[in-house]
């Protein structure tokens, strides 16, 4: 299958079919200024606005920091909201790594284990969850709350075969092999143009959003990351770091006390409505909030919907 073909394949999905207009576009400034921090002898770039208990903002891939830009307002006035750039991503530094799983892990834990975090509410967000439910699972005094949405989580991770992920195992398989991967995502930049810009948001994004968006990754180089991550996602077994994870994570979510709150679309990208009743019937202490149609970089989507909620739930947890 040609790149067109796929692209045709996954318009046609109903995941990813178009979906109800959008009433009104988020708006696209960066309210924040950045701070960085030194880890593992790489600048890492952050968020870092108000005071009170910490909310951490988790992104994925191939997002920033800015994916949060339009709810860390709703909290900002009530909370230290906090919100990285992933190494290689957004304004952090962008080293020459092979960008796996526990490359982003040193970087991101070892930023929150450096500001000393304590009471903190986790908001996390595709690769973003793997990193954060990771983090909560090895420092569960230090989390208090977590609210999470189309993110790396059981029932859909790990995935048994590329046959059992439908047409998007043909996606992956193409993203996973070496040359065609390179083509589609390095140099036709595929993940922010296609996949983030039009195929998984209810409207495609508006040209100034996609802008920024792609501001952080200006060449093929740049993108080592976009392709790393879908390469990170097991599938048969593979790789066995990140199936070892994802079943971590599955203990983790089904065993952990702290209020939990999912956000979730119809039909959703990983995050299905069989997966939330999946949810709802094996995750203690689980708010879960229907937004609406949508797919999977839903904070385009609905992020007054997710502040306003956010800061409704904070209040009685």
């Amino acid at each position: 299958m040609n790149r067109r073909d796929l692209i045709k394949t996954l318009s046609a999905l109903p995941t990813l079919a178009a979906l109800p207009a959008a009433l009104r576009a988020a708006p696209a400034a960066m309210p924040y200024a950045k701070k960085f921090a030194t880890v593992n002898g790489h600048r890492m770039a952050y968020v870092d606005q108000g005071a009170g208990r910490p909310v951490v903002f988790l992104h994925g891939n191939p997002t920033s920091s800015y994916l949060w830009r339009n709810i860390m307002p709703h909290l900002d006035q009530t909370h230290r909201v906090i919100a990285p750039d992933l190494i290689g991503m957004g304004d952090s530094a962008k080293p020459a790594l092979d960008y796996t799983y526990a490359d982003h892990a040193n970087h991101l834990h070892g930023l929150l284990d450096s500001l000393d975090l304590q009471d903190v509410v986790l908001v996390i967000h595709d690769w973003g969850g793997a990193l954060g439910f990771d983090w909560a699972r090895q420092n569960p005094d230090r989390v208090s709350a977590i609210a999470f949405m189309e993110t790396v989580a059981p029932p859909v991770m790990p995935f048994e075969s590329y046959e059992a992920m439908g047409p998007f195992g043909e996606l992956f398989q193409a993203w996973r092999t070496p040359g065609v991967g390179e083509k589609m995502v390095l140099e036709d930049n595929m993940f922010i143009n296609e996949i983030l810009g039009k195929l998984a948001v209810k409207d495609p994004l508006p040209v100034d959003v996609l802008a920024h968006y792609n501001s952080y990754y200006p060449d093929a180089a740049s993108r080592a990351p976009l392709l790393q991550w879908p390469r990170e996602v097991p599938i048969a077994e593979e790789p066995a770091a990140t199936t070892k994870l994802t079943r971590d994570i599955a203990g983790y979510l089904t065993t952990s006390p702290v209020p939990k709150l999912l956000f979730h679309v119809t039909p959703g990208a990983i995050t299905p409505p069989e997966a939330v009743a999946w949810m709802q019937a094996n995750v203690p202490n689980l708010s879960t909030l229907h937004l609406g149609p949508g797919a999977h970089f839903i904070q385009e989507d609905y992020p007054d919907e997710i502040g306003q909620a956010l800061a409704a739930w904070l209040a009685d947890n």
